[in-house]
């Protein structure tokens, strides 16, 4: 606002400066010529003059207006780079993380909405297990990855990896150690090289066609213009659901993870698609704890443990069979994504 003063002022004035000026020379030399101490050629060669003037006042104006907005850039900037992490680190690093998990009585409310997301939430995930935190939307299914990343602190209870409370691990090693995809997957207007080896810089473009490969995404990445060198656009524009999607777990991948937490960023893609990334998970990463956070429930059948969600609440757990047996809430969820799937039209 004070540059848009400075310029409805400025630019006004100095052509009314410039104007008045020239009207001055006129004046004055016109009594001049009238008594003969000057000639209209000299009349005619201070207007010149004056309109010579007129660019260099004018941009004196224009570097001002320049230097302001700088100004207002820089305050934002500035701003920014002040801003302290709202969380505290602790000073505990994972040097050998191994990947056990424990929730234990957790509960967390949003601090900006007051809306209570977990209620007591009991969870021990052990050292290259596979896990699946199922349940309807809202249920706070995303909000247990956030709390394991450290994005926000419980309210209550502890959260713990290999036996240390999460409040004394240093963050910035605890997210060094975990390859998180999240649902709104972000990608940068880069080359596709490296918004893969974003998750470790050290990688090729080699190693990132192979673990391309094995997020299922490597075939599509070779029909592009340039391929790998391929620059996707601000936010991954040019590319499908489903390849930004398998691009961002391929960069999760890429960092050799001790955990993996995929948070439901693979309902862009087919079940045929689904189940060779789940198979890499099996293979691949096997030792390694996977935490699957998904509304699809068709391929959960070989995973370790399944929790389901409900308000905030683990209301249900226990293998596949073990759920379908109890015919609850896991159940009646089940059913119905059968149902759904064998409704869906064939191509």
């Amino acid at each position: 606002m004070n540059l848009a003063k400075i310029n409805a002022y400025f630019f006004p004035l100095m052509i009314l400066l410039i104007n008045l000026s020239t009207l001055i020379v006129l004046l004055v030399g016109g009594f001049q010529v009238g008594k003969g101490g000057v000639t209209a050629g000299n009349i005619a060669e201070f207007i010149i003059y004056v309109n010579m003037l007129t660019w260099p006042v004018t941009s004196i104006g224009w570097i001002a207006s320049i230097i302001q907005e700088a100004e207002a850039s820089q305050a934002r900037i500035n701003q920014l780079l002040a801003v302290k992490p709202g969380l505290p680190t602790g000073n505990i690093n994972l040097k050998n993380c191994v990947g056990d998990i424990r929730f234990d009585n957790v509960s967390f409310t949003y601090p900006d909405t007051g809306i209570q997301a977990l209620k007591n939430i009991n969870l021990d995930i052990k050292s290259g297990e596979r896990v699946a935190i199922v349940g309807r939307t809202a249920s706070g299914k995303s909000t247990l990855a956030e709390l394991l990343l450290g994005m926000y602190l419980p309210g209550s209870g502890h959260i713990s990896i290999d036996g240390n409370d999460l409040r004394d691990i240093n963050k910035k090693d605890l997210r060094n150690f975990i390859g998180y995809v999240p649902q709104d997957v972000f990608l940068f207007s880069d080359t596709v090289t490296h918004n893969i080896t974003f998750g470790n810089p050290a990688k090729d473009q080699e190693e990132a066609a192979l673990f391309a490969e094995h997020a299922s995404v490597k075939e599509d990445i070779l029909r592009l213009p340039q391929q790998f060198d391929t620059i996707v656009g601000e936010r991954g524009v040019t590319l499908s659901g489903g390849q930004k999607q398998r691009i961002s777990i391929a960069r999760a991948l890429i960092k050799g993870p001790e955990i993996v937490i995929l948070d439901d960023c693979l309902s862009a893609v087919d079940t045929e698609t689904e189940q060779r990334i789940l198979n890499y998970l099996n293979t691949a990463l096997a030792g390694k704890t996977a935490i699957i956070i998904t509304h699809r429930l068709s391929s959960l059948a070989d995973f370790d443990r399944i929790y389901f969600l409900d308000h905030g609440q683990i209301i249900e757990q226990g293998s596949h069979e073990e759920l379908m047996a109890m015919n609850g809430a896991y159940t009646e969820l089940y059913q119905k994504s059968q149902h759904n799937n064998e409704n869906i039209p064939a191509a």
